[in-house]
């Protein structure tokens, strides 16, 4: 992407900007059917919780953009629902009727700015989105963005690089709807408490540092971080066997400043940052109570961030509550029913954890088997000179060539 052209333009020529709603968490009411609430996270799409309406607030309209002014400071949503925003949470209204692909564009040019230019308790994003806040993108003349060009560079070479959930995303083509229809209510009155140890088999992850993996688009390297699932770049298998870790586990996010206590699922195979995560396997393991209690395992963070590790025997004798079976049990299919009765969940497909090198995979066969047919075609063949003649001996078919 040729950028060389673009003219700085302040995003106050995009967006009417607003400070939110400016509401507390702590004094809304929980509402599964309710209004998404977005707070000053980097997770989740921005969204804290689903509450109540709240009398006399309007929510914000779907297709604004939420930009966090502290907390994780940039960090910058496309919001599908009307919504209502906590402090610190600015709002980010297209003046013009833009498509998904061209606002996320814009999300991740804005985050991608703050990232450079502001920092909490330094430079504050609050002072400068409204006043001086400048992206750079391609202009027909000042203050006037070409959308056409942008719209072209967004579904000509974003979309079509992108895995085939994110091109979902983008495309605004993904299921909103829940895979089982019963809604299923959580009473933890009957749970019962379960230690780490005790529902896992437990390993070491072996990975290296960076810059001993050679990179690729086949196996994703998940380093002590929380964003994104933890994946920090994408490897070539091939070239690192030695690092990986078989997927359908819990990784646990072991050391790592902000990150210590977090636990992810991982449903293909992966490569772990050796020393700062650990991997946990269960046999009734798999895509959706994977989700569910790498969730509950996360609200054990803040017992071990910021210093104190979730290693050892504090990794082992971790205990969550869980719901439970007659015989006492962890109940793991009420745990994936769960997962199945929320809204999108029908985008979680079944487990293909390595798609992309699957198909590797299978292009390698057919160059391999492509390639026994040639060796084959060629050893078939012999040249036989008899008197003054030359024949080509090819399978079935001779041919005599006068010499």
């Amino acid at each position: 992407m040729d950028t060389s052209s673009w003219k700085t333009i302040n995003i106050n020529k995009i967006f009417d900007i607003s400070y939110g709603n400016k509401l507390d968490m702590c004094k809304m009411t929980p509402d599964e059917d309710g209004i998404p609430f977005v707070t000053r996270t980097a997770t989740n799409n921005g969204v804290g919780g689903i509450v109540e309406p709240v009398e006399g607030v309007t929510p914000y309209p779907a297709g604004s953009l939420s930009i966090a002014l502290g907390g994780s400071i940039g960090s910058t949503f496309l919001q599908t629902k009307e919504f209502y925003t906590s402090q610190n949470v600015a709002v980010l209204q297209p003046k013009s009727n833009l498509d998904s692909g061209i606002l996320l564009f814009l999300a991740r040019l804005i985050e991608k700015e703050c990232s450079k230019r502001f920092v909490a308790f330094g430079r504050e994003l609050n002072k400068h989105i409204k006043r001086d806040f400048t992206i750079k993108l391609p202009l027909i003349e000042k203050d006037k963005p070409n959308w056409g060009i942008v719209e072209s560079i967004v579904k000509d070479q974003i979309i079509p690089q992108l895995p085939k959930k994110a091109q979902k995303v983008w495309l605004q083509k993904y299921d909103t709807k829940p895979q089982l229809q019963e809604k299923i209510k959580l009473n933890t009155q009957d749970w019962k408490w379960f230690s780490v140890e005790n529902l896992f088999a437990l390993e070491v992850t072996k990975g290296s540092t960076t810059d001993e993996l050679t990179e690729g688009n086949e196996i994703p390297y998940i380093a002590a971080k929380h964003n994104n699932n933890g994946c920090e770049m994408m490897c070539a298998r091939e070239d690192n066997l030695q690092f990986i870790s078989k997927g359908n586990c819990i990784v646990f996010i072991c050391l790592g400043a902000g990150s210590a206590g977090y636990a992810l699922y991982q449903g293909g195979d992966f490569i772990g940052m050796s020393g700062k995560t650990m991997c946990g396997y269960n046999p009734n393991l798999n895509q959706y109570n994977g989700i569910f209690l790498a969730t509950i395992l996360s609200k054990e963070r803040p017992k071990y961030s910021f210093g104190r590790s979730w290693t050892g025997d504090r990794l082992k004798k971790t205990r969550i509550k869980l719901p439970v079976t007659p015989s006492g049990e962890p109940d793991w299919k009420f745990m994936e029913d769960y997962i199945k009765s929320l809204p999108f969940s029908r985008n979680i497909e079944p487990s293909k954890p390595n798609e992309v090198v699957d198909e590797v995979i299978e292009m390698k066969k057919e160059l391999i088997k492509m390639r026994k047919q040639l060796e084959a075609q060629q050893a078939s063949q012999e040249v036989k000179i008899i008197g003054g003649n030359v024949t080509y001996i090819d399978n079935s078919k001779n041919y005599n060539i006068q010499k």
